[in-house]
């Protein structure tokens, strides 16, 4: 499992020149909440989730395709840039569900203070 820190050295590589990673990390998405637990107690739905690494610095965020057997740790390229300002959370609890990208994505509680430090340093309160 990737750390904070291997999330933000390995995004830095595919961001603009200059571009300090400040927080990273990775969120899933699938059609339902129980494909994530039918997956957790069996791997048989894992072809149905979708990974997503996601890179902030201080002028964008940067959303990134990521190989499913990575678990979202090794990003390929960028698909997304959303403004700086975009507001991402609030997240809580053990798994929690925000939008992205018009679509419902999941983080897992180790990641959401990322969520939450970014919405702070952009100004949102919650």
């Amino acid at each position: 499992m990737a750390t904070v820190a291997e999330l933000k050295e390995r995004a830095a590589s595919l961001l603009p020149p200059g571009s300090e990673v400040q927080q990273a990390f990775v969120c899933q998405t699938a059609a339902n909440f129980v494909i994530f637990v039918i997956n957790w107690l069996t791997g048989l739905t894992f072809g149905l989730i979708t990974y997503r690494r996601v890179a902030i610095t201080g002028d964008a965020i940067y959303v990134f395709d990521a190989p499913r057997t990575s678990g979202g740790a090794n990003p390929r390229s960028v698909i997304a840039t959303l403004p700086r300002h975009t507001q991402l959370g609030p997240v809580h609890g053990r798994w929690s569900e925000f939008a992205l990208l018009g679509k419902r994505y999941w983080i897992k509680q180790r990641f959401q203070d990322q969520i939450t430090a970014a919405d702070a340093a952009a100004g949102f309160r919650y």
